[in-house]
């Protein structure tokens, strides 16, 4: 039996574990022996094989518990190119979110409004009650600043 499990396992410890195993169930199951349908020797190497069955199925759930409870998993190398490319389009609109909050309240209500909600100058203006002229200027001047942000190289932040 060690020699068995010596030829499916590298560490000694697990050979033991396993040879142990398939005797104490060996021992355990004795009067499932029946002699017509192979020798003592067949019988103890197909308590053997279940043994080792059982180990593998219980090592591979437990690697799956641990990748699990380690929060990752393997990623396919067109997802690893994916995934940097968002990471970099988050990177970029945390900063003009950073840089719309900085604006003058009107601009920043001009922006939201215009570029985000998608209502047309002249709606804006009467929601902001100014005139349309102005909410123009003031987009013209927004973008413009958002612009010269996004431009800008990017300062590392510190966590």
């Amino acid at each position: 039996m060690t020699a068995y499990f010596a030829r499916r396992s590298t560490d000694p410890q697990t050979v033991a574990d396993l040879t142990a195993d398939t005797f104490v169930e060996a021992i355990t199951s004795y009067t499932s022996f029946d002699p017509r349908r192979g020798t003592e020797r067949a019988w103890l190497f197909g308590i053997a094989r279940r043994v080792f069955a059982e180990h593998c199925e219980a090592h591979a759930r437990a690697r799956e518990r641990t990748a699990r409870l380690a929060g990752r998993r393997e990623l396919a190398a067109d997802h690893v190119g994916e995934l940097l490319d968002r990471i970099d389009a988050e990177r970029v609109g945390r900063r003009l979110v950073t840089e719309l909050t900085r604006l003058p309240a009107l601009d920043r209500q001009a922006v939201e409004l215009v570029d985000l909600a998608g209502l047309k100058a002249k709606e804006a203006a009467g929601v902001l009650g100014i005139s349309p002229g102005a909410v123009r200027m003031r987009l013209m001047r927004a973008r413009a600043r958002l612009r010269r942000a996004h431009e800008r190289p990017e300062v590392e932040e510190t966590p």
